[in-house]
């Protein structure tokens, strides 16, 4: 049998999982690596769903356009328009890495729990495949209100200026404005994970969490109205109180692990 030069060998790792300031800095691009190849090869798929994917964002705006007076609906329907060479190619390209993304969230959210065990302990470790899956799951459920939020938050935008303005919107920016409203309600969907993780490490606890919920409101109703790219009532509730309720929740499943 072969040996395998001295040089060549990985130095095995501590049982305990410490690392170097070096393997946690090549551990961190490994894991960086295997998570952008996710989303590229989620983004090929994306491809192929880009034109389904289309006429699901466009529904919303549609349905917005029907609902406004007739003097007041835009010349090309629901259709949107481009200003540049370039936009068509630009659009897709973004819903493209946009669906990739979506696509590759269970991958890259495993390689971020992956990059932070070795910090951990053996107990928590056995939590990756609830929290990949707690996470996955609250992502797409933020998505998906801010989906059916869009009709409400547009009808309200549209018609503020009053009734002497006709929406003409292109569609970079619309559909720039639809990805980063359903990015922003997934990240922020994702408060409670980062509660029970947060109380699970021992950062915080239950009773701390119980003495900061006023606190803790005033910020969700900040975060809510920064955050939001349209800033409009209906977007901002319907983001604020499922966080509430996640805080409570939290508590709740803090208290039931004794934190």
């Amino acid at each position: 049998m072969k040996l395998i030069p001295e040089r060549l060998r990985r130095p095995p790792r501590d049982p305990e999982g410490t690392m170097t300031l070096v393997e946690h800095l090549e551990e961190l691009r490994s894991r960086l690596f295997i998570a952008l190849g996710a989303i590229g090869l989620g983004s090929v798929i994306g491809w192929f769903l880009y034109g389904p994917v289309l006429r699901l964002l466009q529904n919303p705006y549609c349905d917005t356009i029907e609902n406004l007076p007739a003097g007041n609906r835009p010349p090309t329907g629901c259709k949107f328009v481009f200003t540049g060479v370039l936009e068509p190619v630009v659009i897709k390209l973004k819903v493209v890495v946009f669906l990739g993304l979506f696509i590759a969230l269970p991958i890259v959210l495993w390689q971020l729990w992956a990059f932070v065990v070795p910090g951990l302990t053996r107990r928590e470790r056995r939590l990756a495949v609830p929290f990949v899956a707690s996470s996955v799951a609250l992502f797409a459920l933020g998505a998906v209100i801010a989906y059916f939020t869009l009709p409400k938050g547009l009808g309200f935008l549209l018609g503020f200026a009053g009734s002497g303005f006709v929406p003409l919107l292109t569609g970079d920016r619309f559909l720039g404005f639809v990805m980063l409203l359903a990015l922003a309600f997934g990240m922020s969907f994702e408060f409670p994970v980062v509660l029970v993780f947060l109380t699970l490490v021992g950062v915080i606890s239950s009773q701390q969490l119980r003495q900061w919920r006023r606190g803790a409101i005033l910020f969700i109703a900040i975060f809510a109205a920064v955050i939001t790219p349209s800033s409009d009532p209906y977007t901002m509730t319907a983001m604020m109180v499922p966080m509430v309720l996640f805080y409570e929740g939290a508590i709740i499943v803090a208290r039931l692990m004794n934190r």
